[in-house]
């Protein structure tokens, strides 16, 4: 099976699967959905869920967080881990957005990935989730799946989002994103599958 033809049988296969794409960090606007994904950096979704009723009910916008000592935004995101970081981050970039950007999140690419904390991944995670902009964020989930599915030779995830931009269809790409996070995580985790065991290995191992 040639790599397109892959390609064009895991898009429909996990169409399938997955016709519901809901994102798993609770949010309830472009900023909550910004610290959340900062937060989940070395984090899973369901600890980050845990952790931002308490920092959200405490600040739940940019002008608001600004206020809030790094101190106490450090303790209130501790079970996230990196704490001291990312409290810092979550504290700088709120400052910006308030005197830069009229305490909103800019849906810009280039504005984004210059706030404190935030690379190229979480700055696509923003784009597609909360403003619709056609992205493809590669997380650790994504990059094994792409290599283990033969849909990419990159040694590293900017090599593989290029890769997987090419193959599949613009408008697919902010679903196919979170299609596959999914099926990573309750079907092709990296010591629950080895490339055979899991169904959509198995279909593209007999094709």
């Amino acid at each position: 099976m040639l790599k397109q033809q892959r390609a064009d049988h895991l898009l429909r296969r996990l169409g399938d699967l997955y016709p519901e794409t809901s994102i798993p960090l609770d949010h309830k606007d472009p900023y909550t959905l910004l610290v959340a994904v900062l937060l989940s950096a070395r984090c899973t979704d369901v600890r980050v869920n845990q952790v931002t009723p308490a920092l959200f009910g405490r600040a739940a916008n940019p002008r608001a967080m600004m206020q809030v000592p790094v101190d106490e935004i450090r303790i209130l995101i501790r079970p996230c881990g990196l704490s001291p970081r990312k409290s810092a981050a979550i504290s700088a970039l709120s400052k910006i957005l308030v005197e830069q950007h009229a305490g909103e999140v800019p849906a810009d690419f280039e504005a984004l990935e210059a706030l404190p904390g935030v690379g190229h991944k979480t700055a696509s995670v923003v784009m597609s989730q909360a403003f619709g902009v056609p992205a493809f964020p590669v997380d650790t989930h994504i990059h094994r799946l792409a290599t283990r599915w033969k849909l990419t030779s990159g040694k590293n995830v900017e090599q593989t989002e290029r890769d997987l931009k090419m193959l599949f269809p613009r408008a697919s790409w902010n679903r196919l994103h979170l299609q596959m996070i999914y099926y990573g995580r309750q079907h092709c985790t990296g010591r629950g599958c080895d490339g055979t065991t899991c169904l959509l290995c198995r279909e593209l191992a007999i094709c």
